[in-house]
């Protein structure tokens, strides 16, 4: 009577026993969890940027005043503008309609009696951008603004000592350097995360049906509990060494600062990767087919979580219906928790709202998945 109870610790060791064989017999589960990461990480980290350094820039300068050769050096000594100089306008527009300028900054005639009347000092320089991209654009007013600015400060620098003005000092927190990478590589990890812990369990279900494995296992003794932990267990162990050893990565390879604490870290990563783990087992529950799983799991998983999870795209910049969307989105509480972790530390008024989500998610798929995994052959 007790080999039919409703769980045995037994009957589960020889189920996870069995499963990690399995998982060291099929290099297709080595792959997902190690290899695909790795190629994933590389695509995003080095791949997606939102930092523009040296943007091509066109110059004409249309005054032969000093001042506007000493702007124009000015500008060419930038560290974040590749100046090309031409003496008419007409010479750097099919350049930048060709998108190899992304702006030209035009030097006036009247460039020095301009100068001369601090009222007319912000129409001194004309900014042509290439508004079919418009962060690029926005990235050329502010560079050519900023040194302009900085030129007419040293240029004028009694003038403006003796008026009273406001000096800002901006300071940036949590990512002093302001590089794009601290903020997308912890986000790309949510992505990566979701594709290995779905993908590695769409299968596993599947799998069996296609083998007829399953049959064996429905006419065993073997409970639902203890069939679902069977999977999940060995599953979870390679998802947690697959989403370490890409922290590790992340901190060596791409020197993100990780100023949170490992335990954050590994309690978010080991609830998000239950809720993915458990959407992978609830698709291959459903699906029956490898093939089938595997595409459902690509297109349910990875597209919203790189779309909608706020990893790349501002999610407040979303239409509303859109931003309604994103809540079902298991990855969206992850890059929150990610991008939180490495970048402020633990901050657990903001940590624990979002890993108490991602609990819940993980019993919604996990409980899908129980009331799908029925003991009928026809179900």
């Amino acid at each position: 009577m007790s080999s039919f109870s409703l769980f045995s610790p037994r009957r589960l060791k020889a189920l996870v026993v069995k499963e990690s064989l399995q998982i060291s017999r099929d290099p297709s589960s080595i792959l997902i969890a190690f290899i695909l990461p790795l190629v994933l990480l590389f695509i995003f980290g080095y791949g997606i940027s939102l930092d523009s350094d040296r943007l091509p820039v066109g110059l004409v300068q249309q005054s032969n005043s000093a001042e506007a050769h000493d702007l124009a050096a000015s500008l060419r000594g930038s560290t974040y503008m590749e100046v090309t100089t031409a003496k008419d306008i007409r010479e750097l527009k099919p350049l930048l309609t060709g998108g190899i300028l992304r702006g030209i900054v035009v030097i006036p005639s009247d460039f020095q009696q301009k100068l001369l009347h601090p009222d007319d000092r912000t129409e001194a320089v004309q900014i042509i951008t290439d508004g079919s991209e418009p962060q690029l654009a926005t990235f050329v007013e502010t560079y050519v603004n900023g040194s302009f600015r900085i030129w007419l400060e040293s240029a004028y620098q009694q003038e403006i000592a003796a008026a009273p003005v406001v000096t800002v000092e901006p300071r940036f927190r949590y990512n002093v350097a302001v590089r794009s990478r601290n903020f997308l590589v912890p986000g790309s990890l949510a992505v990566i995360m979701t594709v290995v812990g779905a993908l590695l369990t769409a299968l596993v279900v599947a799998r069996e049906w296609e083998r007829g494995t399953m049959e064996a296992l429905l006419a065993s003794p073997v409970s639902r509990i203890e069939l679902i932990l069977g999977k999940i267990i060995p599953y979870f162990i390679l998802g947690m060494v697959s989403f370490l050893f890409c922290s590790l990565v992340a901190v060596l390879v791409y020197q993100v600062p990780l100023r949170g604490s490992i335990f954050a870290l590994i309690l978010s990563g080991s609830l998000f990767l239950l809720t993915a783990l458990g959407m992978g087992l609830s698709i291959s529950a459903a699906a029956r087919d490898q093939f089938v799983a595997a595409q459902i799991a690509l297109n349910a998983a990875f597209l919203p979580a790189l779309i909608l999870s706020g990893f790349i795209f501002e999610i407040k910049s979303m239409p509303l219906w859109i931003q309604g969307l994103t809540y079902i989105i298991p990855a969206r509480y992850f890059v929150t928790c990610l991008q939180t972790i490495f970048q402020a530390g633990d901050i657990w008024p903001l940590l624990l709202p979002n890993l108490a989500l991602l609990t819940l998610m993980a019993a919604i798929f996990l409980g899908l998945t129980a009331l799908k995994m029925v003991r009928r052959l026809d179900a």
